[in-house]
C-alpha cells in the first residue's frame, strides 16, 4: 500500500534561492517541452526525449532532471486526456474542455518536480538531505516532521520523492510502500453514514458533529468575503496566507474522525460498513433549513465543498494499515427504512434529525437509525462475498 509522508525543509537564505530557482527553472523547461510535444501531436515518451532532451540539458538541467522533466509533460498529457474522456472538463464543446484541448499544457513556476534517490538521498539520524539543483548539490538541508513520519520515511520510503514550494515554504512529499496487515475475519460491522450536519454517525453511538466544523468554515467564508472586497494589497496578502487554512483543518478533522471509527473497529474485532461515495451530492440536498444550516448560499457551499471523498480514503487506508475489513454499500432507502422492523416509507422521516418508524413506532435519531441500516448491509454484503467465493459441493 503506497501512502505519501510530507516533510519541511529549512534551508538556509541562499539555498532556498537555489532550491527557488531550480523549480522555476525546471517548469520554465517543462512548459517549453510541453509546447513541443502539442506541437507534435503528443509523442510517446521516448519520442518526445528525442526532440527535447539536448535542450532541456543545455538549460542547465541534469540528466536525471531531464528525464523527469520529460516524463513530467508526458504524464501531464496522459492525465489531460484521461480527464476529458471521463467528461471532467465538462461536455464536448464547453468552453473548458475545448480550452484544455486547444493549447498546450502548462506548469505554474513553483509547480512539484520529482527526485529519485540520483538526484535525493536522505539522512534520516541528522535529519537532513542532499538534494540537486541547478546551482549544485546542496548538502545537509535540516527537515521537520513527526516522530511517526520519520518512522514512515526511515522504514518503508521507496521511489520518488517532489519537491514543492508554498508561500515561499518548501516541502518534500516522499511515497512510502507501507505493507497492509493481514486482515481478520470481522465479528459484525459497523455501519457509517455521512452527512452535512453530522460528517460521520457510526451504528455503535460515535458522532462527529458537523457544527462545530462549519461554523468554523463559515467564519472564513465571511472572512475570505471581507477581505475580497476590500482589495488592498494588506488584504491580499492575508488572502493568500489563509488560503489553505481551511483546508489543513478539515483534513485534520477527517483525519480524527477516520481513525476515531478504524480503532474502534479494531478493538472489536468488527468490519466497516461505508456508503458508496458516488452520486452522494444527488442524494443529500438542502431544500429546506437545516437547523443551523440555512438553505440558499451558504448551504450549498456546506454541501459541494465537503470532503466526502477525503473522509472515505482516510478510514479506507487507515483501515488497510490496521487489518480491518471494509465493504461499500448502495445506501439506497438507508435514511426512509427503520433498521428494528425493516419498514420503509419516505414518511418515517420526519425531520432532518428525527426517524419515526410509521409501521413499529420506534423512535431514533435519523443518522443512528440510517447507520445501522448500512451496518446491516455491509455484514450481508461480506457474507454474500464469501459465500460466492466458497466452491460448490459435487
Amino acid at each position: 500500500m503506497k501512502i505519501v509522508t510530507q516533510v519541511k525543509l529549512m534551508p538556509e537564505a541562499d539555498h532556498a534561492a537555489a532550491l527557488s530557482l531550480t523549480l522555476r527553472t525546471v517548469n520554465e523547461a517543462a512548459n517549453w517541452a510541453s509546447a513541443v510535444a502539442f506541437e507534435r501531436g503528443v509523442p510517446r515518451e521516448y519520442e518526445l526525449r528525442k526532440h527535447t532532451y539536448a535542450e532541456l540539458r543545455s538549460r542547465g538541467l541534469g540528466a536525471q532532471a531531464a528525464q523527469h522533466t520529460i516524463k513530467k509533460v508526458r504524464d501531464a498529457y496522459t492525465t489531460l486526456k484521461a480527464n476529458i474522456k471521463a467528461g471532467n472538463l465538462g461536455k464536448p464543446g464547453s468552453k473548458r474542455r475545448t480550452r484544455a484541448g486547444t493549447k498546450p499544457v502548462l506548469f505554474r513556476p513553483e509547480a512539484a518536480h520529482p527526485y529519485d534517490d540520483r538526484c535525493l538521498s536522505w539522512q534520516y539520524d541528522a535529519q537532513t538531505v542532499s538534494i540537486w539543483t541547478t546551482t549544485g548539490r546542496i548538502r545537509n538541508i535540516p527537515f521537520v516532521c513527526s516522530s511517526d513520519a520519520l518512522k514512515l520515511l526511515r522504514e518503508h520510503r521507496q521511489g520518488e520523492s517532489d519537491l514543492i514550494e508554498r508561500d515561499g515554504v518548501f516541502y518534500l512529499v516522499a511515497v512510502c510502500d507501507v505493507p497492509e496487515a493481514e486482515q481478520y475475519e470481522p465479528d459484525g460491522f459497523i455501519g457509517v453514514d455521512l452527512g452535512i450536519a453530522g460528517i460521520a454517525t457510526a451504528s455503535t453511538g460515535y458522532k462527529a458533529a458537523g457544527r462545530g466544523l462549519n461554523r468554523h468554515r463559515r467564519r472564513q467564508l465571511d472572512l475570505r468575503r471581507k477581505l475580497q472586497a476590500k482589495g488592498t494589497k494588506s488584504a491580499k496578502r492575508r488572502l493568500k496566507n489563509r488560503r489553505r487554512k481551511e483546508q489543513r483543518h478539515a483534513a485534520n478533522t477527517n483525519h480524527i474522525i477516520a481513525k476515531t471509527i478504524v480503532t474502534e473497529a479494531e478493538r472489536t474485532s468488527a468490519g466497516i460498513s461505508l456508503e458508496e461515495l458516488k452520486g452522494i451530492r444527488q442524494r443529500v440536498r438542502l431544500r429546506k433549513p437545516w437547523g443551523h444550516l440555512p438553505a440558499g448560499g451558504w448551504g450549498r457551499v456546506a454541501l459541494h465543498s465537503w470532503a466526502f471523498a477525503q473522509l472515505g480514503d482516510f478510514i479506507v487506508y487507515k483501515a488497510r494499515r490496521a487489518g480491518v475489513p471494509v465493504v461499500f454499500v448502495d445506501p439506497a432507502y438507508t435514511s426512509q427504512q427503520c433498521s428494528e422492523c425493516g419498514h420503509t416509507d419516505k414518511k418515517n422521516r420526519a425531520g432532518q434529525a428525527v426517524f419515526t418508524c410509521r409501521n413499529c413506532g420506534v423512535v431514533a435519531h435519523a443518522d443512528r437509525n440510517a447507520s445501522r441500516n448500512v451496518a446491516r448491509k455491509g455484514e450481508a454484503a461480506w457474507t454474500a462475498g464469501r459465500e460466492s467465493r466458497v466452491p460448490a459441493t459435487p
